[in-house]
This record gives C-alpha cells, structure tokens and sequence, in this order.
C-alpha cells in the first residue's frame, strides 16, 4: 500500500479515537481508531509502520489534550502559539508508547491476537507510571455505557482497555484471514468465540451486584458549586466575595443537609490566614447538625509544607483546628500545575513553569478515610481521579463512599472536564461505591455505585445541588484485588503464546 495513505489512515483513525471519549461517547469508535493502530502497526514496511504510529499518536493525543492550552495560554500567560506548541510537544512525548507497541511488534514480528493486547498493557502501564505518569485517554474509559462495561468490576479500567486491544486484535485478524489468509480462518473463528465468551462475562457482571446498597445508612448531602472565574480565583482583592459566596451557599444548608462539600481549593487563601472562618463555621455547623468537607490550601505548621488538602469542619468527635487529623492530603500532584519537577531549573524559564500554587509537596499515598456523620469516604483531589489503583488501596472494608473535589475551571469550555467526569464515573463502577464530585464550575455530580449520573449540576453556574445517596457495602473483585488479575491474564496469555510457538516448532523439526 502506497505509504503516504498509509500516513492518512493514521491520522484519520488517531482522531477518531478521540470521538470515542465524552463528551462524544461514541464507544464504538475506540475499535475503529485501534484497528487503524493495529494495520499501521502490521505494515511490512518498519519505517512506515513506526512513522506512521508517531502520526497516530500525534492525532490522538493532539486533539485528545487540546483543553490543555486553555490553562497555559489564559492561566500561565503563554502566547497562544507557545501553548499550542506545548500542547504538541506534550502529544509526541505520549506518542512515545504506542511507538515502543509497534516497535515491540515490528521487531518480534507478534502475530498472535492474545499478544497485542499484553504488549499494549505493558505499554499504558509505562504511561501511567513513567514520571509520575499520565494515564489520561485509555481506551477502556470509553466503555463506560458500552455493552463490555461489566468488565470494570472485575478487571478495572486498564482491564477494559486490554479487552479493548484483544477485541480489536481479533476483528482484525478475522479480516485478514478473510482477505489474504483463507486457512487461517478456523483460528480467527475460535478467537471469536472466545470473544464473545468474554462479552457474556460482561453481562453476567452487568446483571450481578457485587455490592449491596444500604438505605438506612443514606446521606443528605450537598454539594456547593462557587463558579468563581479562573481570572479572579487567586485575585486577593476577590477574596472577601469568594467568602461571600461560600458562606451564603453553605447557610442556606446547614441544618437540613446532613453534609455540605465545598470543590478543590474553594477558599483562595491560606486556611491558616482564615481561621477566624473556619472556626466560626465549625462553631454554626455543630450547632445545626450538619458538617462539612472544604477543598483547602493548607500550610502544615511543622514541617512547612504546603497541602492541597480537604479539610473536616463540624465534626462533634473531632472539632475542627488549625492541625485537624481529620484532613485529607493530596498525594498524586499535577507535574508543573501543582509542581514544577527540577524547580530551579525550570522556574526562571518564564510564566508557563510559574503557575498560581504550583509549589505544592505531597501526601502520604494511603491515608484515613474522611468521617462526616459517622459515614467513610476515600477521598480524590482533582487529577487524582485519574489513577484508580491508588484510589483501590484507600479502598477499605467500612468505605461507604467515594469522595472528589476538582477545579476544572482551568480548562474553560473544553472537553477535559467531561473526560475528567467520566474517569471519575469509572472508579465508582471499578469500586463498587457512589461517588459524589465537587467542583468550582463544574461538572458537580452524584454518581451511583455502576457508574451512572445520578444528578449533575449545569456548568458554569452558581449553584448547590442536593441528594440523598445511600453507600454500598462489600467490594468488587476489583476493589478486592486491582490490578493483580489483569496482570495475571497477562502472564498467562504470554506463557501459553510461548508454549505453542515452543511446541509448533518442535513439531516443524521433527517433520523435517
């Protein structure tokens, strides 16, 4: 095939991968956009194949991330040009694995359907891991109102995403046998059944209920949305409004919601510059009977270091203060947001390494739950949504709910706040457990133990949305176990592909 339509068809289906994600949930495409990947990948030309995934990725990631250039360009005060650039830039690093998947592909000449999905989870897994990492746009989040959307409980959403590639692997290989290898049909027909085994795995799942919901246990819970302007969030002539707000918002539910939760960072000050606040709202919450959780800026006292925090106020058994251990530290931060990785370098290079808050240190990887009302919940800040083993390990046996707290008022009218809302739909449905979600403006949501809205706020309004919401007891074999049964399938499927190319080739030896 002419190679510069080789070159197309990647950008073409690199694109289109993107569609797959919301706030365009077109499922379905996920497998076109991995097909196009796999006949890239296939290409009997190497140097073809590796450019030709480089473009893919390019495509994919460019538009994927795109939202990106709002808060370097609006918020870092880079020049559009430069923010597009980064953007750029940011998308050929990420291009990187799938470039080692073709690269693993092209050198060992892989042909087996059950190996490319092992090869493609080795490579995400170094996505997500490699400097700090940044799994965003895996392929299984797609899944999340498709009919394979059973497989989260038990194989979590890395799991959906090998399916994913294997389902994606098979249509292919059915193809190809189709169109050059009639003999080899037999083989892609039994890959088949074992797909569609695997389809009514995810439908037994769908149906059962891994966790039993608990009714008496149900919360009135609030959840207040400021739509405070990025411009303004940090502006110290704003905050005495911003207090304002919060304070008004919070007012008119205390004493009939149960808990009130305020989004990621709702008071721009230093909660140690705000005591008088604090202590005062502690002093009418206990009095009203409601508590509440707010998304707060803390400077720990002994040993200075700065806290994206969430912080418990209201509490009877634990009354809030200035070192309350009823608080929440944000662990995995946001590299050059919330962080800049080899600071003294970096930093005198301009605005786009010298974002608001962006010298945050971190906290512990597994920490207490936050208590409210004698309820449990395993709290996520913002971007930590996105990494569902860590959320998996703060998963305990008396966890009643899952708790996130964002600002995506950075990323404007965009599409990342809807890719950020539907991984956070997705650790529900991996957990087992609601999930409510509280952000600056927006998407505040109730999500429900499989993953569905229950209620959702309209963007970029002030406003509180109220529910009652009742938790879940029990796990799923996911909240059980992460990622262990992925990786063993893994190590499975690796170990029978050798063992028949291992017995293949003794039976061609001594044929000969």
């Amino acid at each position: 095939m002419n190679k510069y339509l080789t070159y197309l068809i990647a950008i073409i289906s690199g694109a289109l991968g993107v569609f797959a994600f919301s706030p365009f949930d077109l499922w379905y495409l996920a497998y076109i956009s991995v097909l196009g990947l796999l006949f890239i990948a296939k290409n009997s030309e190497k140097k073809t194949a590796l450019l030709a995934t480089l473009l893919w990725g390019l495509s994919f990631f460019s538009l994927g991330i795109s939202w990106l250039h709002v808060s370097i360009h609006q918020f870092g005060g880079s020049p559009l040009w430069l923010s597009y650039i980064l953007v750029v830039l940011l998308a050929a690093y990420l291009s990187c694995y799938p470039l080692l998947f073709t690269y693993i592909i092209q050198r060992f000449k892989v042909t087996s359907v059950v190996i490319f999905p092992v090869i493609w989870t080795f490579t995400e897994f170094l996505r997500g891991w490699l400097f700090t990492g940044f799994p965003w746009l895996q392929f299984g989040y797609t899944q999340i109102d498709s009919p394979f959307s059973g497989l989260a409980p038990l194989f979590g959403a890395e799991g959906v995403t090998f399916f994913v590639m294997w389902a994606s692997a098979v249509i292919f290989s059915g193809i190809s046998a189709l169109l050059k290898t009639p003999r080899k049909l037999p083989i892609a027909l039994a890959n088949l059944a074992m797909l569609v085994i695997v389809g009514g795995l995810s439908a037994y799942s769908s149906q059962k209920s891994f966790v039993t919901e608990v009714p008496e246990k149900a919360l009135k819970i609030s959840l207040a949305q400021g739509n405070i302007e990025q411009n303004l969030k940090w502006d110290p002539q704003y905050l005495y409004a911003t207090l304002d707000i919060y304070q008004k918002l919070i007012n008119e539910h205390l004493g009939t919601s149960d808990l009130i939760i305020l989004p990621e960072s709702a008071l721009p000050a230093l909660e140690n510059q705000l005591q008088p606040f604090y202590k005062a709202l502690q002093l009418a919450a206990q009095q009203k009977g409601s508590e509440v959780f707010i998304g707060s800026v803390y400077q720990d006292e002994i040993q200075g270091k700065l806290l994206n925090s969430i912080v418990s106020v209201g509490n009877i058994e634990q009354p809030y203060s200035s070192d309350n251990m009823m608080r929440y530290a944000k662990h995995h931060l946001v590299p050059f947001g919330e962080y800049v990785p080899l600071e003294s370098l970096l930093r005198p290079l301009g605005s786009v390494f010298n974002l608001p808050m962006s010298a945050f240190q971190n906290g512990d990887e597994i920490q207490q739950p936050l208590l409210a009302k004698g309820r449990t919940f395993a709290p996520a800040i913002c971007y930590e949504i996105i990494f569902g083993s860590q959320l998996q390990k703060n998963i305990h046996t008396n966890t009643d709910f899952l708790l996130t707290v964002s600002n995506d008022a950075w990323f404007g009218d965009s599409i990342g706040p809807w890719q950020h809302l539907q991984m956070a739909r997705m650790r529900a449905l991996e957990l087992g457990k609601p999930l409510v979600r509280a952000t600056n403006t927006g998407i505040t949501a109730f999500i429900d133990a499989k993953g569905k809205i229950i209620s959702q706020a309209p963007q970029f309004k002030q406003t509180v949305l109220t529910t009652k919401i009742a938790p879940t007891k029990g796990k799923t074999p996911y909240a059980a176990l992460g990622n262990k049964p992925l990786y063993l399938l893994a190590l499975i499927f690796t170990v029978l592909r050798i063992l028949a190319a291992l017995i293949k080739r003794k039976v061609m030896k001594t044929a000969v």
